[in-house]
């Protein structure tokens, strides 16, 4: 196997490992706006790392987690509701980002790639920092685990039971963030979100228990990108979209099993 489709296997397959558990609570919690809303921040991010001559992982990682904290400010102030605040985020980060890409005349940036991911272009400092984030990752959720259960089962009751909810709730907004910032040279800005959802919906139909469900998303996406890869390498199509398209068809079989409760 050629090398850089094994960097491009092994990213892909980090990525995956944590995309699946944190993806059921972005299904659980009906968070696929929020999502969508910081992967188009994460475009912000790379317009001003390159503006400001800063390393575009740092900016790409940092703004996300800016924007998940402003709007759980915004949220708590109650300016307004927060889908109304996750559309203004969203479209404004996403249109600002490209606007300041227009006025870099002198730097190219590829703009095709950011949008939906160039994953075989990853390297062995991608590996570093892929597999460093998601070794964090889980091991933030596995220490959140029951809380993050607990505010999703009954946010009220978790309260009263002394879950420090507003601390638990904002982690997972930033623990997103996180991911991702890594995610977004896998499938791109505009198909983070898909990474995210499509495999945790598709182990929803067949598992039992929510543990079930962290573990079967992950491995479903894992597929996912083994799939996705395969189709890229064997019929010369985009890697990213090719990854979404898999999981896609894997959701669509999962139809043919009646979901358990």
């Amino acid at each position: 196997m050629t090398d850089f489709l094994l960097y491009a296997l092994l990213a892909g397959l980090g990525v995956a490992l944590v995309a699946g558990p944190l993806g059921c609570f972005v299904v659980w919690r009906r968070m696929a706006y929020f999502g969508d809303t910081l992967a188009h921040s994460a475009l912000l991010g790379v317009s001003i790392g390159v503006l400001l001559g800063i390393n575009i992982s740092i900016t790409v990682a940092a703004i996300p987690m800016l924007i998940a904290l402003g709007l759980v400010y915004l949220e708590q102030r109650g300016i307004l509701s927060l889908d109304t605040l996750l559309g203004i985020l969203s479209h404004s980060a996403l249109a600002t980002g490209l606007v300041l890409i227009s006025l870099l005349p002198d730097v190219r940036v590829d703009l095709m790639s950011l949008l939906f991911g160039d994953l075989l272009s990853a390297t062995k400092n991608d590996l570093w920092m892929i597999y460093g984030v998601a070794g964090t990752v889980v091991a933030l959720l596995l220490w959140l685990w029951k809380p993050l259960i607990n505010i999703t089962v009954h946010e009220e009751l978790a309260s009263v039971e002394g879950v420090k909810t507003s601390a638990v709730r904002t982690a997972l907004m930033l623990i997103t963030a996180l991911v991702i910032a890594i995610a977004m040279k896998i499938v791109g800005v505009l198909l983070i979100t898909a990474l995210l959802i499509i495999p945790a919906a598709t182990a929803r139909r067949v598992s039992r228990t929510p543990e079930q469900m962290a573990v079967m998303a992950s491995l479903i996406a894992m597929l996912t990108v083994v799939m996705g890869l395969a189709m890229s390498w064997y019929g010369d199509t985009p890697a990213g979209p090719s990854v979404v398209v898999c999981g896609a068809l894997l959701f669509t079989l999962s139809l043919a099993f009646k979901q358990r409760s």
